[in-house]
């Protein structure tokens, strides 16, 4: 043990003391959007002892705080910074694949959109799990009780009072009504709230839902969830502490190692440690442990602790284009989240749940190779983009290592865009769009459609390829379930091992329809649920 173990750690930012004690009740891997809220709810047990570990550094600065500068943090140090690995199937481009690292973790550097999921999402999880407490009505509970929802009542399906401020976007940029115009047009209908019946039935278009409270000030789980709760005795919220290890005596996980500031240290944990590291970062945990398949394992030197051949397989990621662009006659800056208006729809009347969630992005949104190819206009008012985007995407990827140092990148295989049905509803998704951006309700807004105009359809193929990229919603890396693939089981307790539970998008068995962070608040909710009862608490 590292002989200043004791010792008050340096302070990072806003917190002024940092302690790290040699055990504790409960401790709570990455400070992200479930990790926040399973760390507030065990600690409002007083008699619990409970550590969250974040890799990254403060929320408490502008570019978080400011909902409106979110994509400024993309590729800033709370971003990971990883990439998909080069794959013919995106013309042999490596997307980028942003990824919080900072407390709040997504709910710190999104686009601050709460999309709560489809109906058949959360019974589908229920039917994967054996367990109706997974299913949509008891899901809608959880929502009940957390959402604020400053919109048109819904006993049923909205909560109101609880910790998370809810809108939509005030005042809209004047474009938003001649979209909503040219989606009801081509029989997408308005709805008043994209949250509400619409999700358990076809889907429609309108404003989104929000996260922000007094103008752009961001609501993220950090903010909500532990701001209020640091500083009380049985919480220790530790920054810049990345993980390396799980530290597991026969089938039981014991505790976890760290490295802070370069020092190493070796916390113990009495009754559990909870994985919320996100999809990528939860199965490379868990392989550098020796957790996994038994040939990744192999191929590294880690000796294996527990065979789980589903760890970092399954990977999905709602895939975007970037994007259907068109130049304003007139600039018009971005207001709100800069993403005032969404659909959910379907590719194919046959389908039993809508599989498009396409966005309007209010700049010019173009990927490394479109924007070379094509004539698209400078500054973020210069032009406004509708992004086509997959929420039900059959592609299917998988996290490996880099190697056995925990400080390398894992190597993700995204395999975006590898089946002919993600093809097929994107060619699909163009076409809606491109109908909406040149009906005449978009008129007085646009001087020029930019890209990617009329194309044949192989011409259209290879631009999809070429301007595909990721929502940043990496997810279902550790699934839930109970075949031999799944991680974990009902109750988000790793199979085969002691004292470990995942609660993290990681173990989602499919992807949600829509943003991903609502859910994964969810999750987070439900992995507390789980725990008090174990162990009869309050």
């Amino acid at each position: 043990m590292d002989p200043a173990f004791s010792n008050e750690l340096r302070a990072d930012r806003e917190i002024t003391v940092e302690t790290v004690r040699p055990h504790y009740d409960f401790i709570v891997c990455g400070g992200g959007s479930a990790g926040c809220v399973v760390a507030r709810r065990l600690a409002e047990q007083e008699n619990l002892t409970v550590l969250l570990i974040e890799a990254g550094g403060s929320d408490r600065v502008p570019s978080v705080i400011d909902s409106t500068q979110w994509m400024w943090n993309i590729g800033t140090e709370r971003d990971w910074g990883y990439k998909a690995q080069s794959s013919p199937t995106v013309n042999g481009r490596t997307p980028i694949l942003p990824m919080g690292k900072v407390l709040g973790g997504g709910s710190s550097i999104n686009g601050s959109v709460w999309a709560r999921g489809h109906k058949h999402d959360f019974d589908n999880w229920a039917e994967a799990a054996g367990d109706d407490d997974w299913n949509y009505e008891s899901v809608l509970e959880i929502y009940r009780k957390i959402e604020d929802w400053q919109g048109k009542p819904d006993e049923h399906r909205r909560g109101k009072g609880g910790l998370l401020n809810i809108l939509q976007p005030d005042n809209p940029i004047p474009l938003v009504a001649g979209l909503i115009e040219g989606a009801v047009d081509i029989g997408i209908p308005y709805v008043e709230d994209i949250n509400g019946a619409p999700m358990e039935g076809i889907g429609g278009c309108g404003l989104p839902n929000v996260l922000v409270q007094d103008g752009n000030q961001r609501v993220s789980m950090a903010a909500t969830y532990i701001h209020p709760f640091m500083g009380k005795p049985n919480l220790d919220v530790l920054l810049c502490a990345e993980i390396v290890k799980l530290e597991i005596d026969g089938s039981k996980v014991t505790g976890v190692t760290f490295v802070r500031r370069g020092r190493t240290y070796t916390v113990g944990a009495i009754k559990e440690v909870i994985l919320s590291l996100g999809a990528i970062n939860t199965p490379k945990l868990l392989m550098l442990s020796g957790i996994g398949e038994e040939a990744e394992l192999k191929r590294h030197g880690i000796e294996l602790r527990h065979k789980l051949p589903g760890v970092g397989k399954n990977f999905q990621d709602h895939i975007l284009l970037a994007g259907c662009v068109w130049e304003y006659i007139t600039p018009e800056p971005p207001r709100n989240n800069a993403a005032e208006f969404v659909f959910i729809a379907k590719s194919d009347s046959s389908l039993k749940t809508p599989d498009l969630m396409p966005v309007l992005e209010e700049t010019p949104f173009a990927s490394e190779v479109t924007a070379s190819q094509y004539d698209v206009p400078v500054g973020t008012a210069s032009a406004w983009t509708l992004a086509p985007g997959l929420a039900r995407p059959d592609s299917r990827g998988q996290i490996l290592l880099g190697s056995a140092n925990p400080f390398d990148a894992p190597l993700i295989e995204a395999n975006f865009l590898s089946t002919d049905t993600d093809i097929k509803a994107m060619l699909r998704c163009i076409e809606m769009l491109r109908e909406i951006g040149n009906s005449s309700f978009c008129a007085p807004y646009r001087k020029r459609e930019v890209m990617p105009g009329n194309l044949s359809r192989k011409k259209m193929v290879n631009f999809i390829r070429n301007a595909s990229g990721t929502y940043f919603h990496q997810s279902c890396t550790c699934k839930m379930g109970r075949d031999e693939m799944s991680v974990v089981d009902g109750r988000l307790l790793v199979y085969g091992i002691q004292n470990l539970r995942i609660a993290d998008a990681s173990i989602m068995p499919e992807i949600t329809t829509g943003n991903t962070m609502a859910p994964t608040v969810v999750i987070g909710e439900r992995a507390a649920q789980i725990i008090k009862k174990a162990y009869g608490l309050n």
